[in-house]
């Protein structure tokens, strides 16, 4: 039998600088948006890891609660030498069952790698909205993802070329 390659687990504060790091070229090539640190440290709790067997972080990702049935995966990120090997599918399916632990039936995220969600059962959001009452509670967070979810114009300059995307959880 195989040795497994790597592990997920939750974060801990001091993987942050570690996080920073994988995520830094993402950043630059401004697939994701960039953070400050204290971010990562606030939502620390939200965040998984992976490690290859020498300890190495090589994945990382985030589930992030917006509503009583709703989350967002974020900062969803590998390393460029483990991209194909299961690690993005691994911390995927970590998250929904986080997700479905917490209660949440939907799963939103905003992403170039279309491919990658889809294949995970995720579909194009398209313009789809949520309950007009549900609408009037998010709109009142400060989250940028939140902002991101209702498609506001203030957040249109930082989604342009991403799609938007959601899963239902069975």
């Amino acid at each position: 039998m195989q040795e497994q390659e790597y592990s997920v687990r939750r974060a801990r504060t001091s993987d942050v600088p570690r996080i920073q790091t994988l995520v830094a070229p993402l950043v630059q090539e401004r697939i994701l948006l960039g953070k400050e640190s204290v971010v990562f440290y606030e939502a620390v709790q939200e965040f998984r890891v992976v490690e290859d067997t020498a300890g190495e972080l090589i994945g990382v990702g985030a589930l992030h609660v917006m509503w009583e049935d709703l989350g967002e995966v974020r900062t969803l990120a590998v390393t460029a030498d483990w991209l194909g090997r299961g690690v993005g599918h691994a911390l995927l399916a970590r998250l929904e069952a986080d997700a479905r632990e917490l209660g949440l039936s939907r799963l939103f995220c905003l992403t170039f790698e279309v491919p990658f969600f889809t294949r995970h059962g995720f579909t194009d959001m398209g313009s789809e909205t949520v309950d007009p009452l549900v609408y009037a509670e998010l709109v009142r967070s400060h989250d940028e993802g939140v902002a991101e979810f209702l498609d506001l114009a203030r957040v249109k300059p930082n989604t342009l070329g991403n799609t938007r995307m959601v899963k239902r959880l069975g």
